[in-house]
């Protein structure tokens, strides 16, 4: 077939190699693209830079998810399902295939795909990266050039029929994704299976969070988000203290202290962590804390704090006796070898 310019794309051409099957798909916001693609220079040669086979899985791109190489949407929106086309690009848009490149060599070795990159903001970033090792791709990164794609389209995916992940998700998807795993969080614990319970509130927690991070500090949404992560932190630290992960619940719930300083709840799933690892002076604080924010608790108080005497009082006379039957064991060693080390008579 002849090389046709992509309308509307100034410095693209493409030339279909080998013809897809069924009827152009259907491309809305969030499908996955999965794909087989090579990269060569556009010299007599025609140079392999890049070939995803060798990285023994085909790429994936989501569609409008700001890829940072976007002119790959373009050409492969342009394809059938198992289609083959090679594509021809200017220089204006593969001025970021080096770094895209270097990305998926590392993630093909094993290794963080932003190794040898400054935290900087902005395009600062374009600047700030390391290739050494990769001669081919700092000579691109210094003069940019035409390239040519090979490109197969394997699948097209059903933007509905896979869990999004949360990066992909917009704000209102998140918050409304939010109560939907609040009460399968709240339907596990009901039926004991706490560790996977608190991975449901967890999630709801990093999607607030996500979409909390935008916001300005003390305005509006800002707070009234923070009252929506409050109970979710609360009900994880409840499944933690379930599983016995004691210091997890330390770290979390100092964290909400630190923010509300008069969360009872907080105080007193602290207080019961700290009891659960032998913090006696902490524990006593806290719990002492639950009953002056809520007079109404000092029954429950009480009590907790009569266990805690009687468990301190019980390891306390454990390791009295386990340091005795020590010494004891010690003594009668050393009597046994004073009296065989004794000459006879």
């Amino acid at each position: 077939m002849e090389e046709t310019y992509l309308l509307n794309h100034h410095g693209v051409k493409k030339k279909i190699l080998h013809g897809g099957v069924g009827p152009m798909p259907h491309f809305p916001p969030g499908t996955k693209l999965a794909f087989h693609f090579q990269t060569l220079k556009d010299n007599f040669e025609r140079t392999v830079i890049d070939d995803s086979r060798k990285f023994k899985r085909p790429m994936e791109i989501f569609v409008g998810k700001m890829f940072k190489m976007e002119v790959w949407e373009v050409l492969l929106t342009s394809m059938r399902v198992n289609e083959v086309a090679e594509f021809w690009c200017d220089a204006i848009h593969t001025g970021l295939y080096p770094i895209v490149s270097k990305g998926m060599r590392l993630i093909a070795e094993g290794k963080d795909p932003l190794e040898g990159q400054k935290h900087v903001c902005g395009m600062g970033n374009m600047f700030n990266y390391n290739f050494s090792g990769h001669p081919d791709l700092e000579e691109l990164m210094k003069e940019p050039q035409p390239l040519i794609f090979i490109m197969e389209l394997i699948s097209v995916g059903d933007p509905f029929s896979y869990k999004r992940e949360s990066w992909m998700m917009e704000k209102d998807e998140k918050l409304q994704a939010v109560p939907s795993l609040h009460l399968q969080g709240n339907a596990l614990v009901k039926q004991g299976r706490f560790r996977e319970a608190a991975k449901k509130y967890q999630e709801a927690v990093v999607l607030l969070r996500t979409v909390q991070s935008r916001e300005m500090p003390g305005d509006e949404d800002y707070i009234n988000l923070d009252r929506l992560i409050t109970p979710l932190v609360l009900n994880y630290c409840q499944c933690m203290l379930e599983l016995e992960e004691y210091y997890e619940v330390l770290e979390h719930t100092t964290e909400l202290l630190e923010k509300h300083k008069d969360n009872v709840k907080a105080y007193y799933k602290r207080a019961k962590a700290h009891a659960a690892v032998w913090n006696e002076n902490e524990a006593r604080k806290d719990f002492l804390m639950v009953a002056n924010l809520d007079v109404t608790l000092a029954p429950l108080v009480r009590s907790e704090l009569r266990q805690l005497t009687e468990r301190m009082r019980e390891k306390y006379w454990e390791e009295k006796s386990s340091y005795w039957g020590i010494l004891e064991k010690n003594y009668w060693m050393v009597t046994e070898e004073n009296r065989s080390s004794r000459p006879n008579l």
